[in-house]
């Protein structure tokens, strides 16, 4: 990458923290970006954002643009993204609707049912679930999670019909609707989307149940595999399944899109992270090392996507 004079972004605010329940994450991806735009001399600060006082900061600050890197409701799903556009102040990643699209499991499958994309089978469950129903269509193990968190909160894999109700009361404790998710046996693999470029596509393992948040952000005994194991053309595969996934919910700028592949070689796509991680544990850089692309110099990628008009945006 050519050297880039870190003045052309002006100032910039690393928009971190939030309401939601992915705080401490955001916290940690924040800092960790903030850090490297320092190293690179770009004239950077961060915003712990709250409810009250983002809009008053962010004008007082006179900022250029924003790194945005927070993480689950309020800072992922459209909100701080219409904020931002009512100010006119360029932002790194997705716009108002692939955020909101994304955020939410339940719509995001629904719009990949829709135009023929593989995802998993799905149902939604409340209070009045007939879960002997739902196992008879869904099998079992499934699968049941909140629709609109991140990081693996709230999610149960449930082995047996009777856990069928802890396992949503689990989910129901966040906002938004409750799926129940048929249970893909096979390998998991994630494929970051940077700009116009398909990064290289990581296998998770984990010896817990499921890739959940400790697994995620917690443990050393997860193993990120890359390359990742699967011939050239499975991956090649993988990632225009990936790209069309992200193409399909409206994403721009950077994202994660994860994926099982199945016993039978079968790929199903599970979901498009459109603000992921960017700490120690994290995927999206794993992938960009593998590219011989250090973590400062993503991070600056990220943020001069901010420098081009598209999507109709700023």
């Amino acid at each position: 990458m050519t050297a880039i004079d870190p003045k052309i972004f002006g100032k910039v605010a690393v928009l971190m923290g939030g309401w939601s329940a992915e705080r401490e994450v955001s916290l940690k991806s924040g800092a960790a970006v903030l850090s490297a735009m320092l190293q690179r001399g770009i004239d950077a600060h961060s915003i712990d954002v709250q409810r009250d006082t983002v809009i008053e900061e962010l004008k007082q600050g006179a900022y250029d643009r924003v790194f945005n890197i927070l993480h689950g409701p309020g800072g992922e799903d459209g909100v701080i993204q219409g904020v931002l556009e009512t100010l006119n102040i360029p932002y790194t990643g997705s716009g108002v609707m692939a955020s909101a699209l994304a955020m939410d499991k339940l719509r995001t499958k629904q719009l990949l049912d829709g135009i023929g994309l593989p995802t998993p089978m799905y149902m939604v469950l409340d209070e009045e679930t007939d879960y002997a129903y739902v196992v008879a269509n869904l099998g079992l193990p499934i699968m049941v999670k909140p629709a609109q968190q991140g990081s693996s909160l709230g999610m149960s894999k449930v082995e047996q019909s009777e856990e069928l109700h802890s396992a949503w009361q689990a989910a129901a404790q966040f906002d938004g609707a409750v799926i129940a998710e048929q249970w893909i046996e096979g390998k998991e693999y994630t494929v970051a989307i940077l700009g116009d470029d398909v990064l290289p596509a990581i296998l998770l393992e984990t010896p817990r149940t499921f890739y959940d948040y400790e697994a995620k952000y917690q443990s050393n005994d997860t193993r990120y595999i890359c390359p990742c194991g699967l011939t050239r053309d499975q991956e090649i595969q993988l990632q225009r399944l990936a790209l069309g996934t992200f193409q399909a919910l409206g994403a721009e700028g950077w994202g994660r899109v994860d994926l099982f592949i199945d016993k039978e070689d079968h790929p199903w796509i599970i979901e498009l992270n459109t603000l992921p991680g960017m700490t120690d544990h994290s995927l999206v850089p794993m992938a960009a090392k593998a590219k011989h692309i250090e973590f400062d110099e993503l991070v600056v990628r990220i943020l001069m996507q901010t420098l081009v008009q598209k999507g109709g945006r700023h």
